[in-house]
């Protein structure tokens, strides 16, 4: 009865702020939860849970050593926590840039989209029935400028027949990734962070475990194209999915570059128009 009374008061006594305060803090635990869902972190999680949940059990029942254990490694703990998920932390706080202050570097100009994604898999058909090599970087939201400095630029417009002739065997630029910046290749011959996951497949080259490690980092959608095989696969957000055909590879890949010309404008745009509008006021 006293626990409701609690409730009840609190309740009672909660302002607009309050609200606020926990809606904030219940999505920032949302957001942080589904980011680190499916990855190693998991288990890690559901082991912390179990550590956080026999805190008052041990004290209910009176398991004086228990108790003392985790209680007094728990301040330690919080520091052994930050070092373990360094990487999904890293992440998320790459997301929340991402989604609010984040500079586009996407296409939005959905003609242009649309002939950008055909010259890329023209060039991705022709060079896996040819199975040459290739590793193709489409950059999203967050900027691959340091990637782009680890290879030559280029700032040429996107096309078939330069994909083709930058991945052509023994040619200074083909064993590495390009990077394509709206409707212009940025740079090839770049060198990508190799993925930290243990648990994929040994089968996967090292193009694949690149496209996995910047995916990990970025928004960055990957395609490559295996050069034993000539299999294409695209990878995106940590997420391989291999065989695509011609007509599923455009279809999925104007399906995601699509979503960003739709999604809602980001508040360092709003602030850059509101500055645009109060010069013209003033002037």
């Amino acid at each position: 009865m006293e626990t409701i009374n609690i409730i009840m008061n609190t309740v009672k006594n909660m302002t607009i702020s309050s609200v606020v305060d926990i809606l904030i803090v219940a999505y920032l635990i949302y957001r942080a939860y589904k980011l680190i869902l499916e990855t190693r972190a998991e288990l890690l999680l559901r082991g912390i849970v179990l550590i956080l949940l026999l805190i008052p059990i041990s004290y209910i029942f009176n398991l004086t050593m228990v108790y003392t254990i985790i209680s007094r490694t728990i301040t330690i703990g919080l520091l052994t926590l930050v070092i373990i998920f360094q990487p999904e932390i890293r992440r998320i706080l790459e997301h929340l840039g991402r989604s609010a202050f984040s500079e586009r570097r996407v296409l939005r100009d959905s003609d242009v989209l649309l002939k950008v994604v055909h010259e890329i898999v023209e060039a991705m058909d022709h060079m896996s029935q040819s199975k040459t090599g290739a590793l193709i970087v489409m950059e999203q939201d967050t900027g691959l400028e340091d990637i782009n400095e680890t290879g030559t630029k280029i700032d040429a417009v996107v096309s078939t027949a330069l994909l083709e002739n930058i991945f052509v065997a023994n040619t200074p630029l083909h064993d590495g990734a390009t990077v394509i910046r709206g409707d212009r290749i940025a740079a090839s011959g770049c060198v990508l962070p190799l993925t930290t996951n243990k648990d994929i497949s040994k089968s996967l080259g090292t193009r694949h475990r690149a496209a996995l490690g910047l995916s990990e980092v970025s928004d960055a959608v990957v395609l490559i194209v295996s050069e034993e095989t000539g299999t294409v696969s695209l990878v995106l957000n940590g997420k391989l999915v291999r065989n695509y055909d011609k007509e599923r590879l455009e279809k999925i890949l104007v399906k995601i570059l699509s979503s960003k010309i739709k999604k809602k404008i980001t508040w360092k745009e709003r602030v850059d128009q509101w500055l645009v509008k109060k010069d013209r006021t003033s002037s």
